[in-house]
């Protein structure tokens, strides 16, 4: 089935509006194939690369489906890292924004009680690692009994990394019916016996060989390692991309090699799994917006993580499991525009290289090195680039949050409020409409309201002289990011 727009899908007006105010308009082919399937309530297994917008192919439908008022956790998307938990709950929470979903990232190294509060409250969907979902249900924290919809994303990544017992465990505890959906680049026979835990699936695959060269130059250099780095530098300066990530094995060649750049003056930072949890959030937000254009990472990036507009991927050391080399190389030439890898092979690690050739189904174009003539004639288009400002992106929400205005109301749980209860007052103010009310988060003394649409300043003055179940609350405007 051709779908020429997201509208050509029976989807609600509230999920279409967040759709076009995030300028998704054509949908990708994993969408195309999977959203109709998966508003039958099929279970899916589909085998797509990174990069090919699989997220929302999952995160439109469930956000379609979910029913609003039903305050247990209506699904559950397990994910193999914490980076990618954080990123897929704000695509659910941007994509349902005017249905009001409400989502939740749990993972390891996150403060638990932190956690434990916000489950309390109203939530449609849970995004986690499996290690802190398993957590949850042990200590009972974790309500499991409305999910209808799980999505094990990342499948072949979370069980290289040894979540398989924890994925089996966590499936035998949700409830039999259920709609199950399994995403993975690869097909490992790991990934293929989970078909056991689901009904008759369907099998979707979008990851053929020629789409990974579409959009995607693929090239290598052949060094020894005590050259690399000076390799490193002249093709940098050759390429000069605009945004670049540079992959490295272990967490120490990370450091050493971000450590060399700042001596050089190079705008950049790292992400490895050493680094504190909310270093590593921070670096790939700032990497995102382009604060900085290079990011040395170990395959923590790898897997995910989306980033838009990355022109130049860099191994500079080729990845020891072939199948790291594809999701590497996935960061760049994403979502039509076109991409560059680079790779620096030493003579030993052949193997690795022809291991990777035969995954890909094609050989890898092996260049010769820059030459110091070739370096020195684009070094002042180098320079003049770095002594340049950054230009700050904008986030696929951006254009969704900025007409929002989050309240704080002095009333929880505590006072018997719901948040029906705060639907019903502030959309029979004169001005606003239901349509205009966002997520609302309701803890025991405090409750949070976004107001869209800018309507924000009218419903605050409103809503100091009117009653909430007979109650006048105190309302204030959080200054917080929502």
């Amino acid at each position: 089935m051709d779908i020429g727009s997201f509208h050509d899908y029976m989807l609600s007006e509230d999920i279409v509006k967040a759709l076009s105010g995030l300028e998704y308009n054509i949908p990708t082919e994993v969408q195309n194939r999977v959203i109709p399937s998966a508003l039958e309530k099929n279970d899916l297994i589909v085998k797509a690369r990174t990069g090919s917008g699989k997220t929302a192919a999952y995160a439109i439908p469930i956000c379609e489906l979910v029913e609003w008022l039903e305050n247990k956790p209506q699904a559950l998307i397990l994910v193999p890292t914490r980076e990618l938990a954080v990123q897929i709950k704000d695509d659910f929470t941007n994509i349902g924004r005017f249905k009001r979903v409400k989502a939740s990232a749990i993972y390891g190294r996150h403060q638990f009680s932190i956690e434990k509060a916000e489950l309390k409250q109203k939530t449609h969907v849970v995004v986690g690692t499996p290690g802190r979902v398993m957590d949850h249900i042990i200590k009972g924290t974790l309500t499991l009994s409305k999910i209808n919809y799980l999505v094990i994303d990342e499948a072949d990544r979370m069980f290289d990394m040894g979540f398989t017992d924890q994925v089996e465990a966590i499936m035998e505890e949700l409830p039999e019916e259920r709609m199950t959906m399994l995403f993975s680049a690869t097909m490992s026979d790991e990934v293929k016996n989970i078909s056991n835990y689901m009904r008759n699936p369907v099998n979707i695959d979008v990851s053929e060989a020629d789409i990974m060269t579409a959009d995607t130059d693929h090239f290598l250099y052949v060094t020894k390692e005590e050259d690399k780095f000076e390799l490193l530098t002249d093709v940098m300066i050759i390429e000069n991309p605009d945004s670049c990530i540079i992959f490295c094995s272990t967490k120490d060649r990370v450091d050493m090699v971000c450590d060399c750049l700042e001596d050089l003056g190079y705008p950049c930072n790292k992400l490895h799994g050493g680094m504190e949890q909310k270093d590593r959030l921070s670096a790939m937000m700032r990497f995102k917006r382009g604060e900085y254009r290079y990011l040395i990472a170990t395959d923590v990036a790898a897997r995910g993580i989306d980033i838009e507009n990355i022109s130049l991927v860099i191994n500079y050391d080729i990845p020891l499991d072939r199948e790291n080399y594809v999701h590497r190389t996935g960061r760049t030439g994403r979502a039509g525009q076109k991409g560059k890898a680079l790779s620096f092979v030493v003579p030993a690690q052949t193997r690795y290289l022809h291991d990777i050739e035969e995954l890909i189904g094609f050989k890898i174009q092996e260049m010769p090195k820059p030459d110091k003539e070739e370096v020195s004639v684009h070094k002042p288009s180098f320079d003049e680039k770095m002594n340049m400002s950054p230009r700050i992106k904008k986030m696929k929400g951006d254009q969704l949050n900025k007409e929002i205005m989050k309240l704080r109301f002095g009333g929880g749980k505590k006072k018997k409020l719901r948040a029906t209860n705060f639907v019903g007052v502030i959309s029979n103010l004169e001005g606003v409409e239901a349509q205009d009310i966002g997520i609302i988060a309701i803890q025991d003394t405090l409750t949070y309201v976004e107001i869209l649409n800018g309507k924000g300043p009218l419903v605050l003055e409103a809503m100091k002289n009117t009653r909430i179940n007979g109650k006048l609350l105190k309302v204030t405007k959080v200054k917080d990011k929502i």
